[in-house]
């Protein structure tokens, strides 16, 4: 049996323990998540709201606190944390996007003897030092490499990575991946840092990579970090000028971007499958709080997978269906 199957299968001894025996306790669990409209984390809310149901039928409750914004992340995710600690939580998720600010933060909820799972953004590595139980979600650097990767061997050797969260880690890590992805398969690759107001801003990301590519006539690809952006480049390509010419993967996928990659517009999307991070995350320690049960596994891998023409029809489906 594979590491997904061993999973799956504790999570479902989980629901059927609540369906017949009753909960031992409530467990009430806190997820440190994106803003509220990042349509990536409104999937993985989803998930874990999904999970949800059965801790809510045994009596406990998930509760989602996110930032308003991204301009101060880090010291606002780790006031979050703290937050969950206060509130009297039984377990907390979390993304380790600036470690600096938000590993304290973490420490403490450990030291309370809270069980701790990091999704999303962190490591293996990051869940051991941490004292938390695992790591869910997709390796950053292995998504960007994947990326940069798919650019090369699509004939696409020059390509730029656009950051509008500099600092976050596993932003950081996605374009160092993409631009070393590209690099080992003989291209090259850049980084376009831009400040954090401008994720998710179109007018702001468009105008950017306009003036990039005008000054930077060989570039034929560009990467970027989150799906709202990912519009905003295909519109910037437009205004430069270079519709056709330069190709479009980023990360994450919605119904937008699987149309676009279905009528040519973008090459291609990163999905890490946001949806299980918040669905096992919540599981996971539900099962823990109530039952005792663990994963022995340190990481467990929800992406990367690269979407394109070949497969976006399946995975319209499960867009449709609010879980991709």
């Amino acid at each position: 049996m594979n590491t997904f199957s061993r999973i799956a299968a504790t999570v479902s001894a989980a629901a059927i323990l609540s369906c017949t025996a009753g909960a031992v306790m409530a467990a009430n669990i806190f997820v440190i998540g994106g803003k509220p409209d990042d349509p990536f984390w409104s999937v993985v809310k989803r998930g874990a709201e999904d999970a949800g149901k059965v801790v809510k039928a045994e009596g406990g409750s998930v509760t989602w606190l996110g930032p308003q914004n991204y301009d101060n992340l880090g010291n606002d995710a780790a006031e979050l944390i703290r937050q969950a600690i206060s509130q009297g939580a039984d377990a907390v998720v979390g993304p380790d996007w600036v470690p600096e600010a938000m590993e304290p933060a973490f420490k403490d909820v450990v030291a309370h003897k809270i069980p701790l799972i990091i999704y999303n953004a962190g490591d293996e590595e990051t869940a051991t030092r941490l004292g938390a139980m695992n790591y869910i979600g997709s390796d950053p650097y292995d998504s960007g490499f994947a990326a940069g990767k798919y650019f090369a061997e699509h004939d696409l050797k020059d390509a730029v990575c656009l950051n509008t969260l500099p600092g976050v880690a596993n932003v950081e890590a996605f374009c160092k991946g993409m631009s070393e992805g590209v690099t080992k398969n003989g291209g090259k690759g850049d980084v376009l840092p831009l400040p954090a107001t401008s994720f998710g801003s179109s007018t702001a990301v468009a105008q950017a990579l306009k003036g990039y590519l005008l000054k930077n006539p060989k570039v034929n690809a560009v990467f970027t970090v989150g799906n709202v952006d990912t519009t905003s480049a295909i519109s910037g390509i437009m205004q430069a000028g270079k519709k056709g010419r330069v190709q479009v993967c980023g990360m994450n996928i919605d119904k937008t971007i699987l149309e676009n990659i279905k009528n040519g517009s973008q090459l291609c999307a990163v999905d890490q499958q946001g949806y299980m991070m918040g669905y096992l995350a919540v599981s996971i320690l539900n099962a823990n709080v109530n039952y005792g049960m663990t994963i022995p596994t340190k990481k467990i891998l929800t992406g990367p997978a690269i979407i394109d023409k070949s497969n976006v029809e399946v995975t319209l489906k499960g867009v449709n269906a609010g879980v991709r």
